[in-house]
């Protein structure tokens, strides 16, 4: 009878347990991304990146987010690429001291391991749909397609971690 019981109480155990993380991962925060364009005929500019001279509300393309500051920690981005025919990405850099990410000017698109990206929802073909879950600790983020030509095209946005 004592056998039985103690069998009983580790079930009940492992189930509180798995309840628990999954009320772990209930704590976190879920930005919905919506990648955009005004399609793939659009002239391609490259006065768009963060901290240039062009007017952003112009671009071609561009990430939305539900959210644009949450609260530290386990942070799940589920991004839908509502192109009707392009194909985009979404990159994670921490934004350090006002830095603005470096350019490869060549191929026209971030360099990632330069800038520290953290992580990526991969190219996400049109109607498509990616998310990426971080960890993520206070300070601004920058979320950028890095396809060529599409952060320099607008296609970037600033996130706040509190």
């Amino acid at each position: 009878m004592n056998f039985v019981k103690s069998m009983g109480n580790m079930a009940l155990g492992t189930i509180f347990a798995g309840c628990m993380a999954t009320a772990a991962l209930a704590d976190g925060t879920v930005i919905k991304v919506s990648f955009w364009d005004n399609g793939a005929d659009k002239e391609m500019v490259t006065t768009m990146a963060m901290g240039s001279d062009g007017d952003q509300r112009l671009a071609n393309m561009g990430i939305k987010l539900s959210q644009d500051t949450v609260k530290a920690g386990e942070v799940t981005f589920e991004a839908t690429n509502d192109s009707k025919d392009t194909v985009h990405e979404m990159l994670v850099i921490p934004l350090k001291d006002g830095a603005l990410p470096p350019v490869k000017t060549a191929e026209n698109e971030i360099d990632e391991d330069t800038a520290g990206a953290l992580g990526e929802i991969e190219e996400t073909d049109p109607g498509k749909a990616g998310s990426v879950t971080f960890n993520l600790v206070p300070g601004k983020y920058l979320l950028a397609c890095n396809i060529a030509g599409h952060y320099t095209n607008g296609m970037w946005t600033v996130l706040t971690v509190e």
